[in-house]
């Protein structure tokens, strides 16, 4: 595989410890054996490829699934739960400009759609996540991002501005200057989730394979042949639904057209109503800060404390450490109250950006029956669940489902310097950051 980190961004390092991986155990997938022939292959056993998987096997279609790791091993067994609007870093008015009024409505439709997917998945299928929270809430950490707030709600009276006064009522006691709540989304447990959804595509008919890496896609005739370590897949269309972990050769086309970035998590011990009650932070609310990097957290349902932010530049055991203790310091400086609560769960996984900042679903170019969707800037528990579903439409699912945005349909672009690619970041985090100041 041609990937653009050290293998130890691969390995089982910057997962250790993480909190879901207590919660509920992996299901046992076979391992791939032989050859077998399925109309659909799909590479990547996460939100995208399950969900794609779940919908085409429902529509009638023959589907296999290949998981390099163990179900739940990449970013969609082990981000923060957080199913809400998003999918884009684009702004708003950047997107307007580059793709009109029109596409951007369209896109912003397609956010509530993705939650509103999820939402369905869980009831249909009665999948227990752990779901709470009422929206999501963000929350302004300079007194300039309050005025931000007041213009949205003027435009949005669907959300509910909270001033600084107001926030310990809420329960939402923090260095804040407000807060601004959107009731679309919610918080859950990804792993749950996804365990859920594989069950869902398992009954439905889709052959679901672990520790089976796809390492060739070839061309056979009107089709495909998909090879791993120990058998292969004969089939008329291949989706790609690798995100963060795929591949520079797999296909070629997808060199350079993503950049995997680190987010690091914690989790602390379950915390006591006086332990919650000195913080000041009792609320159930998923929510996150206005900063470029953000932090995002959320009381859980059994009073563990997630709080996440962006990861190190470099993956080594020695970066992974360092990560681990900038979360943990930012934590703290954020709720002092818990300086002396432990964080007995702490890791470390990829987020996918794309070069325009918004997710690419669609076609490879040059390679007819193959798509692929990536590129959720941190936001695949909605979005990759959305992007699967299309993906199963372009595959020929039989269902009735809306187009495929606009904004998302134009053609992932490159970054320059190929597998170096990773040499963009330093000056891009500076200035993220002097402009969170």
């Amino acid at each position: 595989m041609k990937r653009i980190y050290s293998q130890y961004a691969y390995s089982s390092g910057p997962r250790d410890t993480c909190w879901w991986d207590e919660t509920i155990a992996a299901p046992d997938w076979p391992i791939l054996q032989g050859e077998i022939t399925v109309d659909v292959a799909v590479v990547g056993g996460g939100f995208t490829g399950l969900s794609a998987a779940l919908h085409l096997a429902e529509s009638g279609a023959t589907v296999a699934v290949l998981e390099s790791e163990t179900p739940g091993w990449g970013a969609s067994g082990r981000n923060g739960g957080f199913c809400c609007l998003g999918g884009s870093k684009l702004p708003t008015p950047a997107m307007i400009s580059s793709f009109g009024l029109a596409a951007t409505q369209e896109f912003g439709q397609a956010e509530i759609d993705a939650v509103d997917l999820v939402s369905d998945l869980l009831d249909r299928f009665e999948i227990d996540a752990d779901r709470h929270s009422e929206g999501e809430t963000q929350l302004a950490h300079r007194p300039k991002d309050m005025d931000g707030f007041r213009k949205s709600v003027a435009q949005n009276p669907e959300q509910t501005l909270i001033e600084a006064a107001d926030l310990a009522a809420h329960g939402m006691n923090g260095p804040f200057y407000g807060a601004l709540t959107t009731p679309v989304g919610f918080g859950l447990n990804p792993r749950k989730y996804l365990f859920g959804l594989a069950g869902a595509a398992s009954e439905a008919g889709a052959q679901l394979f672990q520790h089976s890496a796809a390492n060739s896609i070839r061309k056979d005739g009107s089709g495909y042949l998909v090879g791993t370590a120990s058998g292969q897949i004969r089939c008329k269309q291949v989706l790609i639904a690798t995100n963060g972990y795929s591949s520079d050769d797999l296909p070629e086309w997808l060199a350079g057209r993503y950049i995997p970035t680190q987010s690091t998590v914690l989790v602390t011990r379950p915390m006591s109503v006086d332990e919650l009650a000195a913080q000041g932070w009792t609320s159930d609310q998923m929510s996150y800060d206005t900063r470029n990097f953000l932090h995002y957290f959320r009381l859980m349902p059994d009073r563990r404390f997630l709080f996440g932010m962006r990861g190190s530049l470099v993956s080594s055991p020695a970066a992974e450490r360092k990560a681990r203790q900038r979360v943990r310091r930012d934590f703290e400086r954020m709720f002092p109250a818990w300086r002396d609560i432990p964080s007995v769960n702490s890791w470390s996984g990829m987020v996918c950006l794309s070069r325009k900042k918004v997710p690419y679903a669609g076609p490879v170019p040059g390679q007819p029956g193959m798509f692929a969707g990536f590129a959720y800037h941190g936001n695949g528990v909605a979005m990759g669940s959305y992007v699967g579903r299309l993906l199963a439409g372009l595959a020929g699912a039989e269902m009735s489902i809306e187009p495929i945005p606009a904004v998302m349909k134009s053609l992932a672009g490159r970054f320059p310097f190929g597998r170096a690619r990773r040499v963009l970041l330093p000056p891009v985090y500076a200035a993220m950051g002097l402009a969170d100041l």
